[in-house]
């Protein structure tokens, strides 16, 4: 626990390394939400988006291509006709929808995520354990949408094409921001559910009957109390007793 907590001081210290260096705004509350929980750390965010990149030209450069649009809202065919005038190169029309990564303390965190982000309509969601036993969930969704456009600058479909892709667009980031909705409210439940069941620490040994049992099994033996055969009985008692602990 202390290892986790170490690893999630240093992760929100460091520097926002997105272009923008600030949350989107519909993931900034999910953020939020996740972070204020000891047992979460968020690792990076996108709350979707529709872009237009270029292999070659001017314009923002991130991984051997150019951005020509970026937008996290709906967008209109007059502003893809006019990012497309600066493609030199292959223009590809993207949609990608809401991801978030969150380290997890525990096993049964990452599935409590993982559990409503699928009802929630993330179905490509997942769970992954790296080197020293480090969880990631992922919320992820299959609803993507990436089309060619233009090839060395040449424009190879239509306008009409760019209009219908671009409804289709706008409708995907419509059910986006729902399943985003959706997550948001249902982490609150799901969080508060978990809340709620979780038992009371216990307030020291007094508590844990197996502690018990052998502390009053030691003091008795040394005023010469019970005899071998209880003592022997008290034993099994106890390791079935703790036995029991840990199955639960």
């Amino acid at each position: 626990m202390a290892a986790f907590a170490r690893r999630k001081a240093q992760r929100l210290a460091r520097p926002d390394p997105s272009r923008k260096r600030a949350l989107d705004p519909r993931a900034a509350g999910l953020v939020r939400l996740l972070n204020a929980r000891e047992r979460f750390c968020t690792a990076s965010s996108c709350d979707g988006r529709v872009t237009l990149t270029d292999t070659g030209g001017a314009g923002v450069q991130k991984k051997n291509c150019t951005w020509l649009l970026v937008t996290h809202d709906p967008c209109d065919k007059g502003d893809v006709m006019t990012a497309l005038e600066k493609a030199t190169g292959d223009a590809v029309f993207k949609f990608e929808p809401f991801v978030l990564h969150v380290l997890c303390r525990e096993l049964q965190d990452a599935q409590l995520l993982h559990s409503v982000a699928i009802d929630s309509g993330f179905r490509n969601s997942g769970i992954t354990v790296g080197k020293g036993g480090k969880i990631t969930m992922a919320v992820r969704s299959t609803h993507c949408l990436e089309v060619p456009l233009s090839h060395k600058g040449r424009l190879m479909v239509s306008e009409e094409y760019i209009e219908f892709l671009v409804r289709v667009a706008n409708q995907k980031m419509e059910e986006n921001i729902r399943r985003i909705d959706r997550f948001h409210k249902g982490l609150e439940l799901a969080l508060e559910a978990a809340d709620a069941a979780e038992p009371p620490f216990p307030q020291g040994p007094e508590k844990n009957s197996v502690y018990v049992h052998r502390r009053k099994r030691r003091t008795a033996r040394e005023q010469g109390g019970p005899s071998t055969e209880m003592g022997a009985q008290d034993d099994t008692d106890s390791s079935l007793d703790l036995f029991a602990e840990i199955t639960i």
